[in-house]
């Protein structure tokens, strides 16, 4: 056995220098595989030897892919492959999301001697993102920073943006970009030659690829401007109501400058979500609160009233979710999404699980009030309505059914769930309002709170708990100096988590000094 002397260093292979290595990072469902195959295919159509390895995820849209190609001229006698990437010795990183790129990173495939890392800066969120009930998505800054320090070269931008707005996936754009980077011996054509051996979605994958090629290679590519990525829908209607609308929005220009953005916003989710009138009182409601703020300190109280109002008048109810269910831009995002090309159907299935509170809420006051009284009943709705219920969407049927629910805006207002959702609004707003005169910070911590509450069964139950617990424990802090800050701590560790562990040790600590 022959020991090797620590001092002198070991002698480079040189035949390492002449096999690249690709390193493809992906969710399932990105087309990650379509990418490698694409890779491979390039690479023996010119002469190369090429190996293409993959661990896939557990799922598809779920689970975290990586695909790993090396290659090497048939000239190189008798390659060596490897069936995976080693820390340090990549050559070109691909990552189809900006969270693959941080995880690319992690593992040490990207290093300043030698990577070029190719990454879209859009996002797929993760599991643990979507379950956090407050805003749980990570700071792509942070990955976008280090890999600025982590990578030789960078090529990072919007690359599912580029594949959509051609009618195509991001695996396309991915293709184009590395084409670009000039990082693989081969010209243009033999990419685009390479997709079109694969046969599927020719022409909308060559658009993607040459939109991908030109952003990547620096062709100036125009871009909206903020105003006109800004721009709302028109508004059109009967004359009549034009001309109520317009006097709302006459309103809305007579409020303080501060407040008007938030409360034209506000405007249009309350009206699109009811009417005119249900506009009219949403309106009358941030008077009502105008006239208890001040301008030195900035109109803060109204501008929070203005958004959160706004959000408690348009709850989510079955109504609702049906009248969104039926629209059309949904039908045509989800067309977008699934890629469907010409002489494709798609099946559309919905679930729905109402609990009887549910089924009660959509009653008259009166009747509905009568049946949550009663356990007994209760029980019978559950019986009768809590299995569950599968509904074809794309079938005339179950369409005209929703789209006959989506339409019964003027019976929601006479429900008990409406006259629920009215009463509690009432008396959280008041509540907030009675702190201005002696703690204007903690009324506008008390309006923001009103974020604990959103979706709509089992979500909605959970954030009004959450709610009601912060509330009573405000009760607590009334008179002392940091009273606002209390709330926003309890109200951040609502957010934290769905169970509630957060704010549960977060009121014991409250507990243990009032």
């Amino acid at each position: 056995m022959t020991r090797h002397d620590k001092s002198m260093p070991y002698a480079r292979d040189t035949q390492l220098d002449v096999i690249l290595k690709i390193a493809v990072m992906a969710v399932g469902g990105q087309g990650g595989g379509v990418l490698t195959n694409w890779i491979e295919t390039l690479a023996r159509a010119q002469g190369y030897v090429c190996q293409a390895t993959s661990v896939a995820g557990v799922a598809q849209r779920t689970g975290a892919t990586f695909y790993y190609i090396e290659m090497a001229p048939a000239a190189v006698a008798d390659p060596v492959f490897s069936l995976a990437p080693a820390a340090g010795d990549v050559d070109i990183v691909v990552a189809a999301e900006m969270m693959e790129a941080g995880r690319a990173i992690m593992r040490g495939f990207v290093t300043p001697d030698r990577t070029t890392l190719i990454a879209s800066t859009h996002r797929a969120l993760a599991v643990s993102e979507k379950s956090v009930p407050g805003d749980g998505v990570a700071a792509s800054q942070e990955v976008r920073a280090a890999a600025e320090i982590a990578a030789q070269n960078l090529v990072m931008f919007d690359l599912e943006k580029v594949a959509v707005e051609q009618g195509s996936v991001i695996s396309a754009s991915l293709f184009g970009a590395l084409a670009a980077t000039g990082c693989l011996p081969f010209v243009r054509e033999a990419f685009e030659e390479a997709i079109r051996a694969g046969g599927k979605a020719v022409t909308p994958s060559l658009k993607a690829f040459a939109a991908a090629y030109d952003v990547a290679s620096g062709v100036d590519v125009s871009v909206p401007t903020p105003n006109e990525q800004a721009a709302q829908p028109r508004v059109t209607g009967p004359a009549d109501l034009m001309n109520q609308w317009q006097g709302l929005e006459e309103r809305v220009t007579a409020l303080p400058d501060e407040v008007q953005d938030i409360a034209r916003a506000g405007l249009r989710k309350t009206v699109t979500f009811q009417d005119v009138a249900y506009g009219i009182a949403y309106l009358n409601r941030i008077d009502f609160v105008l006239e208890k703020d001040n301008a030195t300190e900035g109109f803060v109280l109204t501008r929070e009233a203005a958004k959160h109002i706004a959000n408690a008048m348009a709850y989510d109810d079955i109504i609702k979710v049906a009248d969104l269910k039926t629209r059309g831009a949904r039908f045509g995002r989800i067309e977008r999404e699934m890629g469907l090309q010409s002489g494709q159907e798609i099946k559309l299935t919905e679930y729905f699980h109402p609990r009887s509170s549910e089924i009660a809420g959509l009653m008259p006051a009166r009747l509905g009030a009568w049946l949550e009284a009663s356990p007994r009943r209760m029980a019978r709705l559950d019986r009768w309505f809590g299995k569950g219920r599968h509904l074809r969407s794309d079938r005339l049927a179950g369409f005209v059914m929703l789209y006959l629910l989506g339409g019964s805006r003027s019976w929601r207002l006479k429900t008990l769930r409406h006259a629920h959702e009215v009463a509690h609004l009432e008396e959280w707003l008041t509540n907030a309002l009675s702190h201005v005169d002696e703690d204007y910070q903690l009324a506008v911590e008390l309006l923001r709170c009103r974020r604990l509450i959103k979706g709509y069964s089992d979500t909605h139950a959970r954030g009004l708990t959450k709610f009601d617990q912060v509330c009573r424990a405000s009760v607590q802090l009334i008179g002392r100096k940091d009273a606002a800050d209390w709330i926003r701590r309890l109200r951040e560790a609502a957010l934290k988590d769905e169970e509630g562990k957060a704010l549960a040790g977060a009121l014991k600590t409250i507990g243990s000094f009032t």
